[in-house]
């Protein structure tokens, strides 16, 4: 049972591990992620390296949504910018992985930035039809610009490399994927224990004080979006590397959605709540699809209509999980974490 949790200092209620338990079930946890890949089959370390790079594009669009309070409909617009600017890179200048890491978030994050510009005087719907028109446009870009992005058949790309050594199956990719969810969870957990993040939380909850308290709104603003837009980036580049190919199709509005879908289930405004609606959204849509075609193999003649209800099953799960739990999964992680606190006692 936890006693006694006592805090003296700023920086010891600012702290990430409150006590030793949370350290040791966290160094359980990255023991179980480093061994999985080598008990898991070819279609869980796919489906563990696609929901890996999907955290990573949660936990952008969390930081700018959730903590920041800007909504934004052009987030797979942003992964898809640094998609594209991983496979040009690659493929037309022959730059390395490792390169192509950052320069795709910095491509992102500039146009983030330039989305971004108007949010000083926009927001709430506005903002939200600002950032769809972004989503748009680049959509037509990456249709449309054939001669840079490859039109609608798109690019493929080689493996990627990391000095010499290919990454040419998903088991290898997998360390990669896990290092990179490691390092962008770390650093957004963090982010909010500076005056940057502290920033963005309080134009979140009230943004006429916070500037009366001197925080400069354009500039902070534009820090959440560049952020955001840094970390969809990496999403991108990860994306396409991962996969190998890149066409327009990946990226459209619908998914947009469902990243606003994702951190709305998981929680707005936690970063653990990100991932836990990364996971949610990979995973649910799969074990539907599974349970589906079992019983297609029980009753033949269904199948006509069980398919296509896979989307219809989807969201109303959202929306009756919504109904029951607004707060989302990280709140119900948090209930039970609270309940094992106390056990055996109630109060």
């Amino acid at each position: 049972m936890h006693i006694g949790d006592f805090k003296e200092t700023y920086a010891s209620d600012q702290a990430v591990f409150i006590n030793a338990t949370s350290r040791f079930w966290l160094g359980i946890l990255f023991a179980l992620l480093i061994l999985f890949p080598f008990v898991a089959g070819d279609y869980l370390l796919f489906m563990a390296n696609l929901a890996g790079i999907t955290i990573i594009g949660a936990v952008g669009l969390n930081i700018l949504t959730g903590f920041a309070g800007l909504i934004s409909l052009g987030h797979a617009a942003f992964i898809g910018v640094g998609g594209y600017t991983a496979a040009i890179l690659s493929t037309r200048f022959d730059l390395p992985f490792l390169l192509c890491l950052p320069l795709s978030g910095l491509m992102a994050a500039f146009f983030g930035i330039i989305v971004g510009g108007p949010s000083l005087r926009l927001k709430g719907l506005y903002l939200c039809i600002a950032t769809l028109a972004a989503q748009l446009i680049l959509e037509f870009i990456f249709v449309h610009w054939e001669s840079m992005t490859g039109g609608i058949r798109g690019m493929n790309i080689s493996p990627p490399d990391i000095f010499g050594y290919v990454l040419d199956n998903d088991f290898k990719f997998y360390f990669v994927t896990l290092i990179m969810v490691i390092l962008c969870v770390t650093f957004a957990r963090n982010l909010f224990r500076t005056r940057v993040g502290r920033a963005f939380i309080a134009i979140r909850d009230r943004d006429i004080s916070a500037e009366l308290m001197g925080i400069n709104l354009l500039r902070y603003k534009t820090y959440a979006f560049a952020l955001s837009s840094f970390l969809a980036g990496i999403s991108g580049c990860l994306w396409v590397n991962f996969l190998k190919t890149i066409t327009p199709e990946h990226f459209p509005l619908l998914e947009s959605v469902r990243y606003l879908a994702m951190i709305i289930v998981g929680g707005m405004g936690s970063i653990l709540g990100s991932i836990l609606g990364a996971i949610f959204m990979t995973i649910v849509p799969e074990v539907i699809s599974t349970i589906l075609g079992f019983l297609v193999n029980i009753f033949p003649t269904a199948m006509s209509f069980l398919f296509p209800l896979q989307q219809v099953i989807f969201g109303l799960l959202i929306v009756i999980f919504l109904v029951f739990e607004p707060h989302g999964l990280a709140e119900i992680w948090r209930r039970i974490k609270n309940y094992f606190h106390l056990w055996p006692f109630e109060h």
